[in-house]
């Protein structure tokens, strides 16, 4: 993997550091970028001092081929600027941007708007490789602050393949989301699941492995917290287009829900829950999204959890699950965090 830090941010320093020592990786493999550590980037700025150095590096380094992993840390920019009011958007995240520059360094620069389809999506039985696969795989040590890191770091080192499937579908719902929550707890076993279809909306449970819901998009849900005990390596996804928005601390006084047209009850410009909320509280992985995404390019849930409970790690089971690139995804955790077979 490719380790990338920001040296222009003091947590982005920390985190490498901190990753690399308890990973073992060669320091050859760490890229060190000096960029702005704000949250936006431009897209010529993006091109000029994130893609275009870590293309370099891979380069000088003979490492573009033996590269599978690619991972940000916080201090690196979340997002890229530009028009998000259509399909054809032409901002999006970073890590999205950054799993293109396989095919990128190859070839011709990948198309501008819109995304691109995701080879690796949904090929279970395929093992994750160049060239067949002509992508990097890129995840995002990210949290509310270096402890939040440091825990997601430790936890993935502790990962074991025990504990609980919670599912929660959204109240007379008939949209494929509900579906692919449904087909979701079908794959796995069924002792294993904690499925629920009623308006009540699943919180405190325990010996939680992995959680799939619309997250603030349910309307059902009033609280920003759920206070699940989460195990080692347990990982979550929801069906939510702003979760990823930003990884700055709200006040413990804000919650989810109420009008995008009051700004009373906007963070970070939205209502919506919080990714780093659930990285605060004790998972693993978590996916994410910077902009709007649209439900048919967020993380398919009967994708996901299956792949991660059958022994695939972080990075691929979340990337199995994503249909499209250079688009509003990201997936936080340590790419190599994996449960084990059952």
């Amino acid at each position: 993997m490719l380790v990338v830090i920001n040296q222009e941010s003091s947590v982005s320093r920390s985190i490498g550091e901190y990753y690399v020592e308890r990973r073992h990786i060669p320091l050859a493999n760490v890229c060190r970028l000096s960029v702005t550590a704000d949250e936006d980037i431009s897209r010529g700025d993006y091109d000029d001092k994130i893609a275009r150095p870590i293309a370099g590096y891979l380069r000088r380094q003979n490492l573009q081929d033996r590269i599978l992993y690619i991972v940000t840390t916080s201090g690196v920019p979340l997002r890229i600027k530009g028009n998000v009011n259509s399909m054809l958007a032409e901002a999006a995240s970073v890590d999205s941007e950054l799993t293109l520059l396989y095919s990128d360094m190859r070839g011709r620069p990948h198309a501008l708007p819109a995304g691109i389809r995701n080879p690796f999506f949904g090929k279970a039985a395929s093992v994750f490789r160049h060239p067949d696969f002509p992508i990097y795989l890129v995840t995002r040590l990210t949290g509310y602050d270096f402890a939040d890191v440091k825990g997601i770091i430790d936890r993935a080192l502790a990962a074991r393949n025990r504990g609980n499937f919670v599912i929660d579908l959204k109240r007379l719902d008939s949209t494929q989301g509900n579906s692919w929550l449904r087909d979701a707890a079908r794959a796995l076993p069924k002792d294993r699941v904690i499925l629920d279809d009623t308006g009540k909306v699943l919180d405190h449970q325990r010996d939680v492995i992995a959680y799939a819901s619309w997250g603030s998009n349910d309307p059902d849900r009033k609280q920003r917290r759920l206070g699940f005990q989460w195990l080692p390596g347990a990982i979550m996804t929801e069906y939510v287009s702003t979760n990823g928005r930003t990884f700055v601390l709200p006040p413990d006084s804000w919650n989810i829900g109420g009008s995008w047209s009051d700004p009373k009850v906007l963070f970070a410009g939205s209502p919506q829950s919080l990714t780093a909320d659930y990285i605060h509280e004790g998972v693993t992985g978590a996916s994410g999204h910077v902009y709007e995404p649209y439900l048919q390019f967020t993380p398919r849930p009967d994708i996901l959890l299956a792949a991660y409970y059958h022994g695939r790690n972080l990075a691929e089971s979340y990337y199995l699950a994503i249909p499209a690139l250079s688009w509003m995804n990201i997936v936080v955790g340590d790419p190599l965090c994996a449960l084990g077979k059952p």
